[in-house]
């Protein structure tokens, strides 16, 4: 079995560190519906439980939407899970780049060494059954100049954006190649919007040609909750061909993508999306490109 190097994980133990979203009431007009199905402690047992077959060498955890005054109670309480039970690997923190104070909390994630980057959501549509936040704040000059700070820092940038987003986001990109860009969950296309594909297919092309912007292939529920092998095969093929296998990285997206299917039923698809390919390939797919883009150190 390939070596995986999981880009993508949430753990979260409710009664340490409160998640709003996790918390009741639960709504189903939200994004993704209703999150009470997974609205209970995930832990590293519980990780390794679901991902059981399929030789799982690392792990990154990415920012789970604790509340914002938790962000490094969070990194802390990852980095002490880490010591005990070799999980997860690297950290995807959490900083809101529109607070005129983050430079401070960059200083203090960035001291946890398996801080590797930040993420800090920004998934705003027109629709705002859709947004996660309720203003666009990619075109906010503040955060935009904040945004700058990550390079002083050494800190890669998690970024989970709609497409329609993405033209508008490539010129700051682009100013800052010292901060390398990973989108979240294939870009996220929408495809109930009237050009869905199309916008999509606009902006990962415009974000491919930077070349330290990269993809994770993961979160196939927020693009078609009904997904299935054959409907997402496309996407993942296409990004693939757009970014070159040298910036694509498959995830779990665990235990968020369970609302959408068993993990093991992903992995399969993954597998067999790319079961052409030729092993080298693979390998970097599924470990080897996590592992360098997010400075893991492991020998694999």
């Amino acid at each position: 079995m390939i070596p995986f190097v999981d880009a993508h994980i949430h753990l979260w133990d409710l009664a340490h560190i409160r998640y709003d979203w996790l918390s009741p009431p639960f709504a189903e007009d939200g994004p993704n519906g209703s999150v009470e199905p997974i609205a209970h402690d995930y832990g590293v047992a519980d990780y390794r439980a679901d991902l059981a077959r399929w030789n799982v060498v690392g792990a990154v955890h990415v920012d789970a939407g604790a509340t914002a005054d938790s962000a490094l109670r969070e990194t802390q309480w990852l980095d002490g899970l880490a010591a005990i039970e070799g999980l997860p690997t690297g950290i995807v923190a959490f900083a809101a780049l529109n607070d005129p104070d983050v430079d401070a909390l960059l200083a203090a994630q960035a001291a946890h060494s398996r801080v590797k980057g930040i993420r800090h959501i920004v998934n705003w549509h027109p629709d705002p059954r859709r947004s996660y936040t309720p203003t666009d704040l990619t075109v906010d000059p503040q955060w935009q100049a904040r945004y700058g700070l990550l390079a002083k820092h050494d800190l890669s940038f998690d970024l989970q954006c709609y497409p329609g987003q993405m033209l508008g986001l490539v010129p700051l990109i682009e100013r800052h190649p010292d901060i390398p860009v990973i989108i979240n969950h294939l870009g996220m296309p929408v495809l109930r919007d009237a050009d869905g594909v199309g916008d999509w297919r606009r902006g990962m092309q415009a974000m491919a040609a930077l070349p330290h912007v990269s993809v994770k292939l993961s979160g196939m529920g927020f693009i078609r909750c009904d997904w299935s092998r054959e409907t997402i095969a496309p996407f993942v093929r296409e990004t693939i061909d757009l970014f070159g296998v040298d910036r694509c990285m498959f995830a779990s997206d665990t235990p968020t993508d369970k609302l959408f299917g068993p993990i093991d039923r992903y992995m399969e698809a993954y597998h067999a999306i790319v079961a052409d390919l030729p092993e080298g390939d693979r390998r970097a797919l599924f470990g080897g490109n996590a592992n360098r883009l997010y400075r893991l150190g492991l020998d694999i």
